[in-house]
C-alpha cells in the first residue's frame, strides 16, 4: 500500500510539471485550466458519493459559497488571493457541517432530495442578498488570480490529499459504510462521524473549486451554481466509476474536452453530451473504471497480481 501511495504521489507530481510547463496557446492554456477547476469539484463529489455512498445534487452550492467568499475578501476587503481561496474552502466546510447535522440521518434518496432544496436554498439566497452579493447582477471585477501554476498546484495538491484518503483508515470506513453501514457500525467503526468528514472535506473541495472559478472568469452570478452544474459534478463521477477517484478525473477530463471540442456548435452541445452518457451507461454500467483505479490496469501494480503470487 506505501508504494502505491508513493507511486500514486510520484505521478500527479509529474502530471502537474507536465501541465504547467507544456507550452500552449492562450486558449488551450485556458482549458487546462477548467479541466483542473472541474477535475477538484468532481473529486470531491467522488469522495462522497463513490466512496460513502451518498448521493448527492446540491454540491454546485458549495462551489458558490467558495466563489463568493473569495470575490469579496479579495474585491472589497482586499484580502491576497491565496488565504481568500482557502477561506472560500473553509465558509463551505462550516455550512456543510450546518446542513450535515440534520441532513445525514437520511438516506439513499431522501438525502438526495434534501440536497437539491439545500443547494437552491443557497442559491436563492445569494441572489436575492443584493447587499452583500449584488443578486442577479453578478459579481464584477474580481483578479485573474487563478492562472495555470495556481489551478494546476491546487489540482495537485488536493488530488494527493485525497489519494492518500481513501487508502487510510477514513477511506476503509467510508467504503464498509458505503456497503453496508450496519454491518460497518458493528465492526467499530463511528460511521456517522466518517460520514460527517466526508461531506466536510468534500465541501472544502467544490468551495476551492469554485473560489478558483471565480479568478479564472473574473464574473460570478448564481445562476452558474444552479441544479443544472450540482448534476453535472454528480453525472461526472457516474461517468468515471463510482468508487474510482482516477475514474472521476478521466471522466471529467473526457467531457470537460468534448464540451470545448464542441463549442463552436453551443446549441449541440447538451445534446452530445447526453449522447456520451447514455452509451457509456449502456456499454458500461459501472462506469469507464468501475470500482477500480487506473494502477490497477498496470501489471505488477494491481492487488489480484500481488493476490496470485503469494498463493503460489
Amino acid at each position: 500500500m506505501r508504494t502505491k501511495s508513493l507511486i500514486g504521489n510520484a505521478a500527479f507530481v509529474l502530471l502537474g510539471l507536465f501541465l504547467v510547463f507544456l507550452p500552449l496557446s492562450g486558449y488551450q492554456e485556458g482549458i487546462i485550466i477548467l479541466l483542473c477547476i472541474n477535475c477538484i469539484a468532481a473529486m470531491g463529489v467522488s469522495l462522497l458519493t463513490g466512496f460513502t455512498g451518498i448521493f448527492t445534487l446540491g454540491h454546485a452550492a458549495y462551489m458558490a459559497l467558495g466563489a463568493y467568499t473569495t470575490a469579496i475578501l479579495t474585491v472589497r476587503l482586499g484580502v491576497h488571493w491565496v488565504p481568500a481561496i482557502v477561506a472560500g474552502g473553509v465558509v463551505a466546510v462550516l455550512v456543510a457541517w450546518l446542513i450535515g447535522i440534520p441532513t445525514l440521518r437520511l438516506t439513499g434518496d431522501y438525502y438526495a432530495i434534501a440536497s437539491i432544496g439545500l443547494g437552491e436554498a443557497i442559491r436563492l439566497i445569494l441572489e436575492n442578498w443584493q447587499s452583500v452579493t449584488r443578486g442577479a447582477r453578478g459579481f464584477p471585477g474580481i483578479d485573474s488570480y487563478t492562472t495555470r501554476e495556481a489551478a494546476v498546484a491546487f489540482f495537485v495538491i488536493l488530488g494527493i490529499l485525497l489519494f492518500n484518503l481513501i487508502n487510510s483508515r477514513l477511506g476503509r470506513e467510508l467504503k464498509a459504510s458505503r456497503d453496508d453501514r450496519v454491518a460497518a457500525s458493528l465492526m467499530g467503526f463511528h460511521t456517522p462521524r466518517s460520514r460527517m468528514k466526508a461531506l466536510l472535506i468534500s465541501a472544502f473541495c467544490c468551495g476551492i473549486s469554485g473560489a478558483l472559478l471565480g479568478g479564472y472568469m473574473n464574473f460570478i452570478q448564481p445562476s452558474m451554481f444552479d441544479m443544472m452544474k450540482s448534476t453535472e459534478l454528480t453525472a461526472v463521477v457516474v461517468f468515471g466509476g463510482l468508487g474510482s477517484m482516477s475514474g472521476t478525473i478521466l471522466g471529467s477530463a473526457i467531457i470537460t474536452l468534448v464540451m470545448e471540442y464542441f463549442r463552436d456548435i453551443s446549441q449541440y452541445r447538451m445534446l452530445i453530451y447526453g449522447a456520451l452518457l447514455v452509451v457509456i451507461m449502456v456499454v458500461r454500467p459501472e462506469g469507464l473504471l468501475g470500482n477500480r483505479e487506473i494502477w490497477t490496469f498496470i501489471p505488477g501494480l494491481s492487488g489480484k497480481s500481488n493476490d496470485r503470487r503469494r498463493d503460489k
